[in-house]
């Protein structure tokens, strides 16, 4: 049986659009590298917002142009023989990005993978070990990515849903962090993800125990590690009056509709008090972001905006950053 690399494996996940999941993590993931840490990170979403943060639109097109040959290089090329039946993931390299960041580039054909996990996840149901092959693939590809690459750290960047790609990518994280806009519709989705989260690891856990001897499974159990306001306007140094008031509800919120039905499974998965679970606060940069966009580069490295917002984004991702390690060197101490 394959074993599971050491590396921590994290999503920056809301199923709501417009949360800024993507900006987050390349960013949260620049900081980490900045202080050491060699990083991947997995472009899980059809959308491929993440690879075309970080490579150029030339390449972008490239990749999905060949995607589905021998040359293919993206997740889709790996788990294709595993969604049409013809073999087991194929192994990919990571594009290295400078600073100790590396990328398994996104593709759109990872919605028919997507399709194919319903049927892989019915037959986990029946025992069948074609259905855990079909759901432990793009953990199993990570392994190996994460092997070749000496990565500490695994951010995947997922699509706005709760399908079942999200499922097994949530099922494959040891630890989680809620993204959220300052706004009612935040809030409103904190509910229902809750609810998803419940259903993926109380159905996981069932089903664990149905697989056969030394099947590799995911540990199917991912951790709250906290949540990132971001995206609030600031006047004289803080949040607006407006997204102030979500600010707060946000807090209470992420309590009652995710802490306290993950505590319903285990108090193990929301582990922590109140106090410790925003990881930081993220502001609108405006034009920084864009730029930072079109250079590929970080917000706190790129050309736009100016030395202040610069200087300001890289003390609020690198306080991010620091608290993620020190949150998970707590909870696993």
């Amino acid at each position: 049986m394959q074993e599971r690399h050491s590396a921590k494996r994290l999503a920056i996940y809301n199923h709501k659009g417009g949360v800024g999941k993507t900006t987050l993590t390349v960013n949260i993931a620049f900081a980490l590298a900045s202080r050491g840490k060699r990083v991947l990170l997995v472009d899980t979403d059809p959308q491929c917002n993440l690879t075309s943060y970080l490579v150029s639109d030339e390449v972008v097109d490239d990749l999905l142009d060949h995607s589905d040959g021998q040359e293919g290089a993206t997740v889709w090329s790996a788990v294709k023989p595993i969604a049409e039946a013809e073999g087991d993931i194929k192994q990919i390299k990571a594009i290295e990005r400078p600073g100790d960041i590396f990328l398994l580039p996104g593709d759109i054909r990872l919605s028919e993978f997507e399709s194919e996990l319903t049927s892989f996840w019915s037959d986990c149901t029946l025992r069948k070990a074609k259905g855990f092959r079909g759901t432990t693939a793009i953990s199993r590809l990570v392994n190996d990515a994460a092997e070749a690459v000496g990565a500490d750290y695994v951010f995947y960047d997922s699509g706005p849903n709760i399908g079942p790609l999200n499922r097994v990518i949530l099922l494959d994280c040891e630890y989680f962090i809620i993204p959220a806009a300052c706004d009612l519709f935040s809030l409103r989705a904190l509910k229902t993800l809750g609810a998803s989260l419940f259903g993926w690891i109380t159905d996981w856990s069932r089903i664990a125990n149905l697989a056969p001897e030394d099947t590799y499974l995911l540990p199917g159990r991912p951790k709250l590690l906290g949540y990132i306001p971001q995206g609030f306007r600031t006047y004289g140094g803080r949040p607006s009056r407006e997204h102030a008031y979500f600010m707060s509800r946000l807090e209470k919120d992420v309590q009652s509709e995710v802490v306290a039905v993950l505590r319903q499974i285990d108090k193990s998965l929301a582990p922590g008090s109140m106090a410790d679970r925003k990881l930081g606060e993220v502001k609108d940069y405006g034009v920084l972001i864009s730029g930072s966009q079109r250079d590929g580069a970080a917000v706190f490295d790129g050309q736009g905006g100016t030395d202040e917002q610069r200087s300001q984004a890289r003390n609020a991702f690198g306080k991010i950053a620091n608290k993620i390690m020190a949150r998970i060197k707590e909870i696993e101490k």
